[in-house]
């Protein structure tokens, strides 16, 4: 290289803050099984490019997406109660995956479809904008230390992504037991011009009646946490 001639820039290998850490548990005979025989039923394999959910589902229908189901409890509970809606579920931990596809096989579902992969990158490279009705994020992990806070899902760049992927008066309700984070979801939301807060449904022990009370959830209280919902309107643009 000549003297003076631009080095070229290196490529930036730096890995994007996750807001979860993918320590996989013991996954049951019983719930290997669920990959191999419900997988294609229910699964989506992430593409990396924009989907047709009306292709994926057979049909056209509001469609509600649950991210960080866990074991799936409430995410089942929701589509067997709820069969007008399409329901999506994300989730990294193949247990809790396993699991919920044994429960929907178990009831026949046919209005649930499942990811487990990285939510931003589904949200960011899969759903198309204004693709959804609904967005849960219910009890997702608090990373109560101060040093971990940056890896918290609810964050500026996340909800402004999710008010592109949820169609104008479509809903983000959040639900969490630590009142810190709770405070720090706030905070997040009330800087975002595209999400309002229902202040009239919202707050501690305001548990909306489409939301099962979970064994995570009854643990946490329990534990004498509160439970706070939060429910914010997509503002029309």
């Amino acid at each position: 290289m000549s003297p003076g001639a631009s080095r070229p820039t290196p490529p930036d290998h730096r890995r994007a803050i996750r807001s979860f850490v993918l320590r996989e548990g013991r996954i049951t005979p019983a719930q290997q099984r669920a990959f191999d025989e419900h997988w294609q039923r229910f699964g989506a394999d992430y593409l990396g490019e924009p989907r047709d959910l009306d292709a994926m589902f057979g049909h056209q229908a509001p469609r509600v997406l649950e991210i960080g189901f866990g074991n799936g409890e409430a995410l089942a509970w929701a589509a067997q109660h709820d069969p007008a809606r399409d329901y999506l579920g994300i989730e990294v931990h193949s247990p809790g995956v396993g699991r919920l596809m044994n429960a929907l096989a178990a009831v026949d579902a046919r209005n649930v479809r499942l990811y487990r992969h990285d939510a931003v990158e589904v949200l960011r490279d899969e759903m198309a904008p204004a693709a959804l009705d609904e967005v849960r994020i219910w009890f997702p992990d608090p990373w109560p230390k101060k040093r971990h806070h940056k890896r918290r899902l609810v964050q500026p760049a996340f909800v402004e992504l999710l008010a592109t992927r949820v169609k104008p008066c479509g809903l983000l309700h959040l639900a969490t037991d630590w009142p810190e984070y709770a405070l720090h979801m706030r905070e997040v939301l009330a800087a975002q011009p595209a999400w309002r807060l229902r202040d009239g449904e919202s707050g501690e022990s305001r548990r909306p009646a489409w939301r099962t009370e979970t064994r995570f959830e009854r643990r946490g209280v329990a534990l004498g946490h509160p439970v706070t919902d939060l429910l914010y309107d997509r503002v029309p643009t």
